[in-house]
């Protein structure tokens, strides 16, 4: 009776080990997986926030045009930019298409200061104050992005998180960062 007891009292201990140790990798496998998420749906928000800026600027385009109709470089590069905006897959594509599309609109804004009638159009000041708008809402939207990418990175490289990170795939999230150069203003010549 008593090798009973104790060979009872030993799988008990065994069975209570393996169920602590699944309901711990469990519980790291589920966290990792939100944080992850969260990173997806954060970069989903910067996505759309880009595209709501990126279908406001041919309606500021085609007023700046019927003023400004000779500034066709600057409304190439603007197209130019869009476009790649449109094909951006990753956080670095997105990125980098954003800090284009800033640039172009930023020379854009500049064709726009040697029109005076046309910075006083109802219809151009509304566009502005909506693109305005729309920025604010990008650098919020990166700004909760790098937050939620930061909290996932810490959790995959903390112990013991980083061992299960690494066996079930979990990588590291890129941060959304402002192009090299971008804290400068444009060059901007119409020459």
């Amino acid at each position: 009776m008593k090798k009973r007891t104790k060979l009872f009292v030993i799988l008990s201990v065994i069975a209570l080990v393996v169920i602590i140790l699944v309901s711990s990798v469990t519980s790291t496998y589920n966290s990792l997986v939100s944080l992850e998420t969260e990173v997806e749906t954060k970069q989903a928000q910067i996505s759309t926030q880009l595209q709501r800026r990126s279908d406001l600027i041919p309606n500021l385009v085609n007023t700046v045009k019927g003023y400004a109709a000779h500034e066709n470089e600057v409304y190439t590069a603007i197209a130019d930019a869009r476009s790649k905006l449109a094909g951006a897959n990753t956080v670095e594509e997105l990125s980098e298409a954003d800090s284009q599309l800033s640039s172009a609109l930023s020379r854009l804004l500049v064709v726009v200061e040697n029109y005076p009638q046309l910075k006083a159009s109802e219809n151009f000041i509304a566009l502005q104050d909506q693109l305005e708008g729309t920025e604010n809402r990008i650098a919020t939207a990166r700004n909760d992005y790098n937050k939620a990418a930061k909290t996932y990175n810490t959790k995959i490289r903390k112990f013991p998180s980083n061992i299960f990170a690494g066996m079930f795939g979990f990588e590291k999230a890129d941060y959304f960062e402002a192009e090299e150069g971008a804290e400068k203003n444009p060059e901007v010549s119409f020459e």
